[in-house]
């Protein structure tokens, strides 16, 4: 028990901080491309309060890190905030300011994780390479890259889905989009069967070499 509430409080604060400012980051896109609607709602803030969904955010990657423990295996950590409300509708090129808004998310989380990597850095200038700490960043790095990479899968309602709708030709975008309401059952259903994490590797290796740039 004392092992699972260590490594809740190694996690705490890299999940909720990875996916507030996500969430942050799609609004403070948007409003730069013309849709307002997250800053007017309060949405546009670094306060994890605004963000955090109860079951999402908490309770979903509490159980994810407690079977883990149980069963001896590495789960892969999901989870998810409340959705910033953005009007596509509102942005000056919908279709292609939608792309922005979309990356905006993802791309945030792969600056968190170069951040928590120069945090590293600055473990190893010191010569320490363990403890409390030094073991929240290594939770930073790896909470931040499956975050970016499970948004960045091509699957409506996900970020990636966002990005590829944006570049489809319009009849193809439109015929794409009607996928939207299976998408998160798709999500789930790789989860459950184990296979979520193949589809999510190419990503994973992707963020893995950028943030290794800055080790």
């Amino acid at each position: 028990m004392n092992d699972l509430i260590q490594t809740i409080a190694v996690y705490a604060i890299p999940v909720i901080f990875a996916i507030t400012l996500h969430e942050a980051a799609h609004g403070f896109v948007a409003r730069m491309f013309g849709d307002p609607t997250a800053w007017q709602a309060g949405r546009v803030t670094l306060n994890p309060i605004s963000h955090i969904d109860p079951v999402g955010t908490l309770l979903v990657p509490a159980a994810i890190l407690l079977i883990s423990k149980l069963t001896g295996g590495a789960g892969l950590l999901f989870g998810w905030a409340k959705p910033v409300p953005v009007d596509f509708g509102r942005l000056r090129r919908p279709k292609r300011d939608m792309l922005w808004v979309a990356l905006a998310g993802p791309m945030s989380n792969l600056l968190m994780a170069i951040l928590w990597v120069l945090a590293i850095r600055i473990y190893f200038a010191t010569g320490v390479q363990e403890g409390f700490w030094y073991e929240m960043a290594q939770a930073g790095v790896m909470v931040n890259l499956v975050l970016m990479a499970l948004n960045l899968l091509p699957l409506l309602p996900l970020d990636g889905g966002r990005v590829l709708f944006s570049l489809l030709p319009q009849r193809l975008a439109w015929q794409y989009s009607k996928m939207e309401p299976y998408g998160m059952v798709i999500v789930i259903v790789l989860l459950v069967t184990g296979t979520l994490q193949f589809f999510m590797q190419p990503f994973l290796a992707l963020g893995a070499q950028i943030v290794s740039w800055f080790l």
